[in-house]
């Protein structure tokens, strides 16, 4: 019977913030008034600051959570998401969308208001705050990306813990967000960074091509064959995990080995964009400005990653054979991939969008004749022109400074967390492929148990209307789908369950428009 309370009503009135949650919105408000005073130049440089500011934020926010979560019963509800102006697209989502977007221009190019100097001068403001620690981990003064990795690294820390106690109902999130917090820390920050401070390359080892557009540069390459045999291996690795270890992860876990446990832009979208990933657009226009958009993406790092690598071997350094040797196996393979493509049209992909069969068709059939052609006619101007400068500053302006940081994480109030994923990073679009042909994973439902609550749409931060296959009991193999399994983690009647076990032998599959079916369907 529900208890009574002094005023007749069935619910306690509210009585303003928790304790806990007010002390970790002080120790917030704390460390980031550090960083605003460093900012604006009035701090004196003490190397005391920096680690005040960042045990009040992490203090602030591992108490804010715990205060957050700790009455809570397991399980997920929406809790007003749409009535508040933060997770509504409201005011207060504006003014931090603002906030983030104006931090990453700053970032990426006005560092010098954040106190970069240049070489040879010392720093100041906010960047001088971070030269302790800098100095510490690689021995040098820290830099607008340093600065960028530290709070990058603590927020998917605090944010981690969070997400944690808000899911702690679901083993597979604890161990998913124990795993990206784990890579981030120290896959892509200490290891990094003690490798620079022992004069070694400053190396990424779960980054890998095309999400590290740069491996293929010239710069890059050097770099890697003038370390010897430690380079040698770094340059083994990326292929390695390129062409062998991704596939095969990829084919027995589909993308979420990748996209939900590893990469760092996953792991701040899972929690620090975790708050935002009912604002995802569900609607199927959104859909297909997602495959033009992100495929297109793919298709601009491919052939500015091949013209790098052309005119690279090409040089008067290398044997004319080596540029002959990749133009040639590069038509090779785009050949052998016409084929594929144009045998999988006829079997087993029947159901295959033609839009997108046509585009894959036209990009596959000018990779195999345009180096052949430039070869025939000596014009290997071609390529050195698509590679040089102006490309790689294209790329790196549009997709991997202003489509990946300013509003894939920027926008995250407005258009979900997982904008840059969804619609622009290539590395998220090779993986779709494979998992979307050639992998076991995939996401059954239960249509017989489902009560359409529309949970598993609503949180799912890819766009996918989970809900919709449900009703029809189909299985869920779309290629955007990240298999973080939030939909299965909200859904009251356990209709969803991810799994990577092959179906019968016996039974066969043929594909079609997303979802798998028997042969005899």
């Amino acid at each position: 019977m529900p208890t009574l309370y002094p005023d007749l009503s069935l619910t306690r009135h509210s009585a303003g913030l928790p304790l806990g949650l007010k002390i970790g919105l002080l120790l917030i408000a704390a460390g980031l008034l550090i960083f605003l005073l460093a900012a604006i130049h009035t701090l004196t440089a003490a190397w005391y600051w920096l680690p005040l500011a960042l045990m009040a934020l992490t203090a602030g926010g591992l108490s804010y959570a715990r205060a957050a979560y700790k009455e809570q019963q397991p399980g997920i509800q929406h809790h007003g998401i749409w009535q508040r102006s933060i997770s509504s697209r409201g005011g207060i989502a504006w003014l931090l969308a603002a906030a983030l977007t104006g931090l990453y221009v700053l970032l990426y190019w006005f560092p010098a208001t954040l106190g970069l100097a240049q070489p040879g001068a010392q720093n100041t403001g906010l960047i001088a705050l971070f030269d302790p620690l800098s100095k510490l981990l690689n021995g040098q003064p820290a830099t607008q990306w340093f600065v960028y990795g530290t709070l990058y690294t603590l927020i998917i820390l605090i944010m981690g813990f969070q997400f944690m106690l808000k899911y702690r109902h679901q083993r597979y999130q604890q161990i998913r967000t124990l795993s990206v917090v784990f890579f981030q820390l120290c896959f892509a920050f200490i290891l990094p960074e003690w490798m620079a401070r022992m004069q070694l390359p400053y190396y990424d080892f779960k980054n890998m091509w095309p999400l590290n557009y740069s491996f293929f540069f010239d710069w890059n390459i050097k770099a890697l064959l003038q370390q010897g045999t430690l380079g040698y291996f770094l340059l083994g690795w990326g292929l390695a995990l390129m062409f062998i270890i991704s596939p095969i992860l990829t084919y027995y876990f589909g993308k979420r080995w990748y996209c939900s446990w590893v990469c760092g832009c996953g792991g701040l979208a899972e929690t620090a964009g975790d708050p935002f990933r009912h604002l995802a657009d569900k609607s199927t226009r959104a859909w297909r400005w997602e495959r033009w958009i992100i495929h297109l993406v793919l298709v601009f790092v491919t052939m500015m990653s091949i013209a790098v690598l052309y005119s690279f071997l090409s040089r008067p350094a290398y044997p004319r054979l080596y540029g002959q040797l990749f133009s040639g196996s590069i038509s090779l393979g785009a050949s052998l991939g016409i084929g594929w493509l144009i045998l999988a049209r006829k079997q087993r992909f029947r159901s295959m969008d033609k839009t997108a069969y046509l585009m894959a068709l036209a990009v596959l059939t000018l990779f195999a004749f345009m180096p052949l052609w430039a070869q025939y006619r000596g014009q290997t101007e071609l390529f050195v022109l698509v590679s040089g400068t102006q490309l790689k500053s294209w790329y790196g302006f549009i997709v991997g400074a202003a489509f990946s940081g300013v509003i894939g994480v920027g926008f995250y109030p407005i258009l979900g967390s997982r904008v840059w994923c969804r619609f622009g990073c290539p590395m998220a679009a090779i993986l779709g492929l494979q998992q979307r042909f050639l992998s076991r994973f995939r996401i059954t439902s239960n249509g017989g148990q489902c009560i359409s609550c529309g949970n598993c749409s609503s949180f799912c931060e890819m766009g996918i209307d989970v809900r919709a296959y449900a009703q029809e009991g189909k299985n869920i193999v779309r290629a955007s789908c990240v298999g973080c399994g939030i939909c299965a983690a909200v859904c009251p009647r356990g209709v969803l369950r991810l799994e990577s076990s092959p179906l019968p032998s016996s039974q066969g599959l043929w594909f079609a428009k997303g979802q798998v079916h028997l042969k005899n369907d």
